[in-house]
């Protein structure tokens, strides 16, 4: 139940600490470096950790956020290797037992990383994640958890869920994207949570719904969804969690989503403005030598707490494809680091 709840709460919430943060030589390509940065911070060479009330913890979902990272990029692929067998042997612990526990939102992402690194998610870890993903899905159209703890899915499960159905023979179900297509805000954004009164867009959400709905045949309203989107981006490119206020500072990760989301919309302006924000928070040769490469969470710069899960949603939007064609096929094993003087 501690793990389950933690999860929750590092999914759901993101800290804002201060550091430092200096630009990449020109030369550098971006994403790569900060893809090879980040795979210097597998633990034991194999996963990620997230750290929550100063104690570290193995983070299967932030291992599978590098996975993506690494696809995205192109790179470190030994090193993507070693946390896709690392994910496959935590399963369980992850997704759940499959009878007293199933988590959609978890299996969703599982099944997706099987699909980027190659493998079949039907026979990942020994378990058919397909049909167990499938068997989360209520009448409602809404993939829900089955848990004692509580029903955590939202929109980042659902929208996981659809991209990676839609990836398998079986195709995305129908009812699932009538019902993410029906959450839909009257201001074209997408909200967190399902059922909540009024209903109020969410950045985050927002991003990853419309490329969902990019995927699934609703182009219409993932263009409306980006629109909205679009429209909450400041100056300097970033986007800001939750409402996406002006007023609250942009960071890396929502910024990172929404590059992607813009991407896989064709909104290469969007795209790329939201890029120049997010090469401008990468650490280069005027920081410290083990920090070149990664992205801070925002423009107060590195930190330890938020740098690793800023750096793998970052590299997102650096570039790379969306998550609805990610894949590691081609990627070289090389881990790259900036060269500097």
């Amino acid at each position: 139940m501690k793990l389950r709840q933690l999860a929750a709460v590092v999914t759901a919430a993101t800290l804002l600490v201060p550091a430092t943060a200096s630009a990449t030589t020109p030369a550098q390509h971006t994403a790569d470096v900060a893809a090879g940065w980040l795979a210097r911070q597998l633990t034991g060479g194999d996963h990620l950790e997230t750290v929550f009330g100063g104690v570290s913890y193995p983070d299967t979902g932030l291992t599978i956020d590098g996975i993506f990272a690494f696809a995205s990029a192109g790179v470190a692929n030994t090193a993507a290797g070693r946390a896709t067998t690392y994910v496959a042997t935590n399963l369980a612990g992850y997704v759940g037992d499959g009878v007293t526990e199933s988590y959609a939102g978890a299996t969703a992402k599982a099944t997706l990383a099987a699909e980027v690194r190659g493998q079949n998610p039907a026979t990942f870890g020994g378990t058919d994640l397909p049909t167990r993903l499938r068997a989360l899905l209520a009448p409602s159209g809404r993939f829900s958890d089955k848990s004692q703890y509580g029903d955590y899915s939202n929109a980042f499960s659902q929208s996981l869920a659809l991209i990676a159905l839609d990836r398998t023979p079986g195709g995305a179900p129908a009812s699932a994207v009538t019902f993410l297509a029906g959450t839909q805000c009257a201001d074209g954004g997408f909200p967190l949570d399902f059922g909540v009164t009024p209903c109020v867009s969410d950045t985050d959400s927002t991003a990853m719904a419309a490329q969902a709905l990019q995927a699934t045949g609703r182009p219409g309203q993932a263009q409306q969804g980006l629109t909205w989107l679009a429209g909450r981006q400041q100056a300097n490119g970033g986007i800001s969690v939750g409402t996406g206020d002006p007023a609250v500072a942009p960071n890396a990760n929502t910024t990172g989503l929404a590059s992607q989301a813009f991407r896989a919309g064709l909104r290469l302006a969007a795209a790329q403005k939201a890029k120049t924000f997010l090469t401008g928070l990468q650490v280069g040769c005027a920081g410290a030598a083990a920090n070149r490469g990664a992205i801070a969470y925002d423009a107060t710069g590195y930190n330890a707490g938020t740098v690793v899960r800023a750096t793998t949603q970052a590299v997102l939007g650096l570039g790379g494809r969306g998550l609805a064609q990610l894949t590691s096929a081609g990627s070289s094993a090389a881990e790259p680091a900036p060269t500097c003087p």
